[in-house]
């Protein structure tokens, strides 16, 4: 069995990564300190296992499936479970991904970016490898695998920005249709896969086993693992009209405020990057679009309702069918639909048609509504903004900045830093914030609707659902 070192993953990185500034906690080394980090061991990956792997059927991930480990804290029992759900999920995931690359066309799948992101997941496919027809038993074999994912979150962590550089050069050779179904898919796929890398790590470094290097706090006793049962979305507005309205504030010299209203106490269960990721994006439109169009001294206006309870039965329906909203493949990215169109193979329905509840009883939710005077947007624009878009610069313009060897051009409002690693700044003009909010917000079956009112405003609702009575999974 080969060996390979990379340079881990330490938890300070991960902290910032995975959780809002706002919601980080105490943080310290990855592991016990003085260890000398191990060698990963990897084994040699054959096609046959890949397919194998990738011909397993996927299905939806719930909040319910992150929480139903228990709080942070973990017993010995708890953590090794939350590894073999990990474990158990995983391996395919990875192989459904390198199975969607290598579905493109060869001349695509041949661009250096775009093969170096096969790469990296062939690599972290031969960390998985090993461990895939294997239970995790002892706290030594969970200490090594919390490294594999230390190692998959770390190596993934530029995936976006490599992705959009390597379809910019390919753009001759494959449609901007294939190009944002493609990408739709599989960027939702990566948002799973990081999840439940990122959960695993979180309750590692919280349970009790190890809970001696961590220093834990009792500052946010509602965390579990990377979901906050206590999240407070009022908070995260609040940070990231800061964050924004600065930038705003450098680039124009002016900066609009924001007004919140409606309930601002209320608290659901969710992830909190996820959320502040999607606010920042929606800010970032709203700031611009007021101040370019004069509007400045009109405020924002973002309104918190908590979503109704949804009942546990059929809505009462008289016809005994459930309404409920639900999970399906499509919103998780695991179809695989964008890539077979390459191939000319049409996806089972099994696997197209799967959707389930994000869970079996009420699932408390919010609803933020935000609401601009920026002039709305125009007919011509409005059907395309859903698109992963390559035409904002030209190529000379996205090339430099996806490269990073020039600011100069780029709009100030666009230099955040996203989720999961990737710096939007670096995605400048090609138009991922918007697709990539929504792909967050569908993720657990919530969503975005725009409403504009062409020469006057713009109305976003976004939508999230909670992980209900965490309780329960207790």
């Amino acid at each position: 069995m080969a060996q390979l070192q990379r340079p881990l993953f330490i938890q300070s990185q991960f902290i910032r990564q995975c959780c809002p500034p706002i919601a980080r906690r105490a943080t310290g080394p990855l592991f016990v300190r003085g260890r000398r980090a191990r060698e990963l061991h990897t084994a040699t990956v054959s096609d046959s296992d890949i397919a194998r792997l990738a011909s397993l059927p996927l299905h939806p991930l719930t909040l319910a499936d992150l929480v139903k480990h228990g709080r942070s804290s973990l017993t010995t029992a708890q953590l090794l479970a939350s590894a073999n759900f990990t474990l158990r999920i995983l391996p395919s995931r990875l192989a459904h991904r390198i199975q969607s690359l290598r579905n493109l066309p060869f001349i695509v799948v041949s661009n250096p970016h775009i093969s170096k992101i096969h790469s990296n997941y062939m690599h972290s496919f031969s960390t998985l490898l090993p461990w895939a027809e294997k239970e995790i038993t002892t706290l030594e074999d969970e200490v090594k695998f919390a490294e594999v994912m230390a190692d998959l979150v770390q190596t993934h962590a530029n995936t976006i920005s490599i992705l959009a550089r390597g379809f910019l050069e390919a753009r001759k050779y494959i449609s901007p249709k294939d190009v944002t179904r493609f990408l739709d898919e599989h960027l939702r796929a990566r948002i799973g896969t990081r999840l439940i890398a990122e959960q695993h790590l979180a309750l590692h470094f919280s349970s009790q086993p190890h809970a001696e290097i961590m220093h834990e706090s009792e500052e946010n006793p509602g965390f579990i693992g990377v979901i906050d049962t206590k999240l407070r979305p009022a908070k995260i507005v609040q940070h990231c009209e800061n964050v924004v309205g600065e930038i705003c504030e450098l680039k124009y010299g002016v900066r609009p405020h924001v007004v919140i209203n409606g309930e601002p106490e209320y608290t659901f269960a969710h992830v909190p990057v996820h959320l502040e990721y999607i606010i920042t994006e929606l800010l970032k439109n709203a700031f611009r679009a007021t101040v370019e169009s004069g509007m400045e001294r009109e405020p924002i206006e973002v309104t918190i309702a908590p979503l109704p309870e949804e009942p546990s039965e059929n809505n009462g329906e008289s016809d005994g069918v459930d309404t409920r909203p639900r999970i399906n493949m499509a919103d998780q990215g695991t179809t695989d639909i964008a890539s077979q169109r390459f191939t000319g193979n049409a996806p089972s329905t099994t696997t197209t048609d799967a959707q389930i509840l994000p869970l079996a009883h009420s699932t408390p939710g919010v609803t933020i509504r935000i609401r601009d005077r920026g002039g709305g947007i125009s007919p011509e624009t409005l059907p395309h903004i859903w698109d992963y878009s390559f035409t904002t610069y030209n190529d000379d313009q996205a090339s430099s900045t996806l490269s990073g060897r020039s600011s100069s051009g780029m709009d100030a409002l666009h230099a955040m830093t996203g989720p999961g690693g990737d710096g939007t700044h670096s995605l400048a003009g090609l138009g991922y914030g918007l697709p990539l909010g929504r792909a967050y917000a569908e993720y657990f079956g919530g969503g975005i609707a725009v409403q504009s009112l062409w020469g006057w405003g713009t109305d976003v609702y976004l939508s999230l659902r909670g992980v209900g009575s965490v309780e329960e999974y207790r």
